[in-house]
């Protein structure tokens, strides 16, 4: 069975990715073990990108010419393709392993598309903040200070991505989306959620022989599994 690590929502391009932590986690992985970008990888697909934020993107190119690099679509870059697209598979979900499935999580988010204006003027009142000198934070930390409204949102996705994987005979999915990262196990399908780089703590899922794992990223090595 072959290795598969998954990582979700860097968003290259944010001010808020950990990028040179992102360049020493690709250095620690396993040889041959196929890496899951799963959604959001880049954060504004019609943005320059900073230095490290545009090596990280040819790194992945580079990456796909010695393992196998999975680019899952989410909903920041969906449509977008690198000038160097190396050998990258995108796609909207992926199988790593039989009974797991991979996907970003917008597909099961039918809460963000119907509030857009919502969404809009949350993120005018955000920038609004920064430019008056409140914390730098990504839009998604600061949107997790609301507590109830957060978790209707991550229990929503939750919820639809469950549904969909009994559906299909799935026994694990595998989302992002939410920047929430979690592992819970609902109606007997458990749910990973490998949360974001743009905060603390970072994650990934292993997926190899020994079954499925959420990994905390720690100086840009992967450590043991969290509790």
């Amino acid at each position: 069975m072959e290795t598969a690590i998954i990582i979700s929502d860097v968003h290259l391009g944010s001010r808020h990715c950990r990028c040179e932590r992102l360049l020493g986690f690709l250095d620690s992985l396993p040889d041959e073990a196929t890496l899951v970008l799963n959604g959001d990888t880049m954060n504004r697909i019609h943005h320059p990108l900073e230095d490290c934020h545009q090596k990280a993107l040819q790194r992945f190119a580079g990456e796909s010419r010695r393992r196998r690099v999975v680019w899952i679509r989410g909903n920041h870059d969906d449509g977008y393709t690198p000038a160097d697209r190396g050998e990258i598979e995108f796609r909207s979900g992926c199988e790593p392993a039989e009974g797991i499935y991979v996907s970003h999580g917008h597909d099961f988010d039918n809460i963000m598309p119907r509030n857009r204006w919502f969404i809009l003027l949350f993120r005018f009142v955000h920038r609004v903040r920064l430019r008056l000198g409140a914390e730098p934070v990504h839009v998604a930390f600061y949107a997790k200070r609301f507590r109830f409204l957060y978790d209707v949102l991550r229990r929503h996705v939750m919820a639809n991505a469950v549904e969909h994987a009994r559906e299909r005979g799935y026994r694990t999915v595998v989302c992002g989306h939410t920047h929430f990262p979690e592992d819970v196990t609902v109606d007997g399908v458990r749910y990973l959620n490998t949360g974001s780089w743009t905060e603390e703590p970072m994650y990934c899922v292993r997926v190899d022989e020994a079954g499925v794992a959420r990994l905390e990223i720690r100086g840009g090595s992967v450590q043991a599994p969290s509790p």
